[in-house]
């Protein structure tokens, strides 16, 4: 798809996302409970089992975060709550939930107190109890998520802008500016290649790029931001192939390609394009923000181009 503004961007990409399960962790060293936990939430979680604290530890050092940890709180080695606990410096956001015996209650206590169980469940537990109080958990869980995102792109937002205007106070010409706003464009919005062409008499002219980006001079989606000066983007899919002349789009293993015109008075001075290979595709926040740091950069241009 050609020339769409970034509101119509963003839909476009979250439209090709996948609303993925989320993901849970049950731990307990009694097979025939980890299997139960298991059926009982698979349908709703990608749910990963673990029979003791060292392997859920491990299990998290390969897959990443997960929404909710259901732990029993009665194992060999290593207790439930100092296994909890051990999960909350690098994995705050994720809800934890205890299954303990009724005598083991004031050992839960302090973890609770300390945020670092959200709930306890009594043994034996009723799984309709389970399945309401695991549905608010991973509700509280993407509340808490949503917040330590818009904390992070906040933060993004102020080091980017500061880096534009950085790079305006101290590059001596246009063509200096071009690879240090490139690294910051594709550092801020993880991208995997980023490259900024300065335009000159509707001709792309120098460049400054970061990370493994395709060029531009040949590429058909930033040849038409270029005569149009108008958004591109494109997004891998069964049904969006490469636009004719860009097959280097999948042999470089593109996912997302979007090309950004930066124009001041109606004069394109440059053409911003982002490429997502590995990294995860922009999320529409990312998108929005990058209007403000598309014009903040354009400013920053066009002041050199006065000097």
């Amino acid at each position: 798809m050609i020339n769409p503004d970034l509101d119509d961007v963003a839909r476009q990409i979250m439209s090709m996302e996948r609303k993925k399960k989320p993901k849970m962790l049950v731990v307990d060293d009694e097979p025939d409970n980890l299997d139960l936990l298991y059926r009982t939430f698979r349908r709703d979680f990608r749910v990963f089992k673990a029979d003791s604290g060292a392997s859920a530890l491990e299990v998290l050092s390969q897959e990443g975060e997960v929404a909710v940890i259901i732990s029993d709180q009665r194992m060999p080695e290593m207790k439930g709550t100092e296994f909890l606990s051990k999960t909350v410096p690098e994995f705050p956001d994720t809800v934890r939930i205890i299954l303990t015996g009724f005598t083991d209650v004031e050992d839960l206590v302090d973890a609770i107190n300390s945020g670092q169980v959200y709930k306890y469940i009594t043994k034996p537990w009723d799984p309709n109890e389970l399945k309401v109080v695991v549905d608010r958990a991973a509700e509280t869980y993407d509340v808490l998520k949503q917040r330590t995102e818009e904390l992070i792109r906040a933060h993004e937002q102020a080091q980017l802008l500061e880096a534009i205007a950085q790079v305006a106070q101290t590059a001596e010409t246009v063509a200096h500016s071009l690879e240090p706003i490139a690294k910051a464009f594709g550092e801020s919005f993880s991208a995997d290649g980023a490259v900024l062409q300065q335009v000159e008499d509707s001709q792309f002219t120098a460049q400054g790029s970061y990370g493994m980006a395709l060029p531009l001079d040949a590429d058909p989606i930033a040849q038409t931001t270029l005569k149009e000066s108008k958004t591109g983007v494109w997004v891998n899919s069964s049904t969006t192939p490469p636009p004719e002349g860009a097959e280097a789009y999948q042999e470089a293993g593109m996912q997302v390609h979007l090309c950004l015109p930066l124009s001041f008075r109606n004069q394109l001075l440059a053409v911003l394009s982002l490429q997502w290979t590995q990294s995860p595709k922009p999320s529409e926040e990312e998108i929005k923000l990058m209007h403000l740091a598309v014009q903040q950069a354009v400013l920053a241009i066009a002041a050199m181009r006065c000097n």
